[in-house]
């Protein structure tokens, strides 16, 4: 990870309001980053950091704003990571509500993990890792090799095809 981390923001309808308290608690530190947001709270995240920047700031903000988590926004965020493009996922999920997309988010944490990526899915975590020394430096992501399952033999007879592809 470089000194400039790309960050994602993500929060659930019934955790927006607390994302968004937490974004403008800590909107000095965000603003020196590259942040990554799924959907409407992309915008409200934009609409709260420029409310927050001094005039003339604005412009140097980044912001990338993905499509709604429904609509495809968890499994775009997902890509990212498999690509190397996050390095931290800020995710204000709710517990007690049903989403329409379960099966997404619940896809979206399972690459975050299966690539170390750090992860905060409470308050808690995410002020311990927005207050880490690390997050102001460059810090070498340690990636578990799956060279072996890649390169796992598979029983004839089974239909399955293996074909090699570059780059994994």
């Amino acid at each position: 990870m470089k000194q400039k981390k790309n960050i994602a923001l993500v929060a659930h309808d019934n955790r927006k309001s607390d994302l968004l308290e937490w974004v403008g608690w800590n909107w000095e530190l965000l603003s020196q980053h590259n942040l990554i947001c799924t959907g409407t709270t992309g915008r409200l995240v934009e609409t709260c950091l420029q409310e927050r920047l001094p005039d003339g700031k604005t412009k140097a903000l980044s912001i990338r704003i993905l499509k709604s988590g429904p609509l495809g926004g968890d499994q775009q965020l997902g890509s990212h990571i498999v690509d190397g493009l996050i390095d931290m996922i800020i995710f204000f999920w709710d517990p007690m509500e049903p989403q329409p997309h379960d099966v997404d988010v619940k896809a979206l944490l399972r690459i975050a993990v299966l690539y170390n990526v750090l992860t905060a899915c409470n308050r808690s975590t995410a002020d311990f890792l927005i207050s880490s020394p690390l997050l102001s430096g460059p810090y070498e992501r340690i990636l578990k090799d799956y060279s072996n399952y890649i390169d796992r033999n598979i029983p004839e007879g089974t239909g399955l095809t293996v074909t090699a592809v570059s780059g994994g």
